[in-house]
């Protein structure tokens, strides 16, 4: 006899660790992975959930995203926002995610760490923790990240910090040619994934920063010199040693063909975010939608890029369709490459037994059809 807390996920294409996996039906119980059956193998007596032929893959996670449907961490750091922001990006298919707040004012930084905090214990569960990206970065590649408000860190900051936030703090950008060696230790005992971005680092201090420890690379080519034949810089250092590195995938932030490049250099080490924005008009980052992005507007009227349109699928689409990567590689850099990054790989980012149910599923077009989030259906 079947247990009433059982369902069967039927008739899809199953997408995970690199591989399409058909004929396959998966059952799950109290939000787990249970068991990967031959659909002819499955009770006649089990609630099913019947795909109708669509792919299903694990759901996304997104490690650097400022705001969606139409809440901005930067703007409004609060409990309000993370929900907002939990509830979109589920519908999107991002079962996992660290809402960004790039360079802030120190009340601001600190509103979005107490708001994490506060509101950890009446979330959803797709809010995995905070992503800071900045303040401590190098001035010199700031993209749209306010100068004024750009400082080194120190030991006794982000000791206050970390302590703040109970934990919340899963992920900071940082420039390490700026950051004392002390600042940086401290970072990693503390179980912060650590990434340089925003960076001017030497070839040599890129190197330095990503030996022992792996370390991780805030989006590719973005925020950082461009590569020089006399002036190699990090963007050969990240090639040579192959740490973590995220990448923007939406021909804007990057062009196609360097995408593809990255690829085949990185292979695994390589993986999606959005860094996506929302519409902003408080604050001190005024996102404005133009075109297929998102910009902010200087008092000169000068444009700098801010923010994607992006979202994790759409990521995905463009892999394929414009980088010519499989749909199963760029799946797993949607998903089982950013839990390895974050340290979850052991029960996010796979279809797999023992694996949380977190999935989504979406047809050729590339449209979502439905998401289940801890083994319950998102959509009616």
């Amino acid at each position: 006899m079947q247990k009433a807390m059982q369902k069967a996920i039927v008739n899809s294409t199953i997408i995970s660790n690199g591989q399409f996996i058909r004929n396959k039906g998966v059952i799950i119980e109290n939000g787990y992975i249970v068991d990967i059956l031959d659909q002819n193998e499955i009770s006649r007596n089990i609630e099913t959930i019947d795909l109708q032929g669509v792919f299903l893959s694990p759901g996304f996670i997104d490690l650097q995203v400022m705001g969606a449907g139409g809440a901005f961490l930067g703007s409004f750091p609060s409990g309000k926002t993370l929900e907002t922001m939990e509830k979109e990006l589920l519908r999107q298919g991002t079962t996992g995610f660290l809402p960004t707040i790039a360079t802030n004012s120190p009340e601001v930084m600190e509103q979005a760490i107490e708001a994490a905090v506060n509101y950890r214990s009446q979330a959803m569960g797709n809010f995995l923790g905070l992503h800071l990206e900045g303040p401590y970065i190098n001035p010199s590649n700031k993209g749209a990240h306010p100068e004024k408000l750009i400082k080194k860190a120190s030991v006794p900051e982000v000791s206050r910090l970390l302590e703040m936030a109970r934990g919340e703090i899963k992920m900071m950008t940082i420039a390490p040619e700026l950051q004392d060696e002390a600042v940086i230790q401290y970072l990693l005992e503390h179980s912060v994934a650590l990434s340089m971005g925003h960076s001017g680092a030497s070839y040599e201090e890129a190197l330095q920063f990503l030996t022992g420890l792996r370390k991780t690379v805030t989006h590719l080519f973005n925020g950082m010199p461009p590569l020089h034949h006399r002036n190699p810089g990090l963007i050969p250092a990240v090639f040579s040693e192959k740490p973590y590195t995220s990448i923007v995938v939406d021909g804007i932030h990057v062009a196609y063909p360097m995408v593809r490049m990255a690829k085949e250099i990185l292979g695994e080490s390589l993986f999606l975010i959005t860094d996506a924005a929302t519409p902003a008009t408080e604050g001190l980052y005024r996102h404005t939608f133009k075109n297929d992005r998102y910009v902010t507007v200087d008092l000169n009227g000068n444009e700098t890029l801010s923010g994607s349109i992006l979202t994790m699928l759409k990521a995905v689409q463009n892999c394929v369709e414009h980088v010519g990567i499989s749909l199963p590689e760029a799946v797993n850099m949607a998903t089982l490459y950013p839990a390895r990054v974050i340290g979850r790989e052991c029960k996010k980012g796979l279809v797999k037994k023992g694996y949380e149910a977190h999935l989504v599923a979406f047809d050729h077009d590339y449209q979502i059809k439905q998401v289940i989030y801890k083994g319950t259906p998102v959509f009616s």
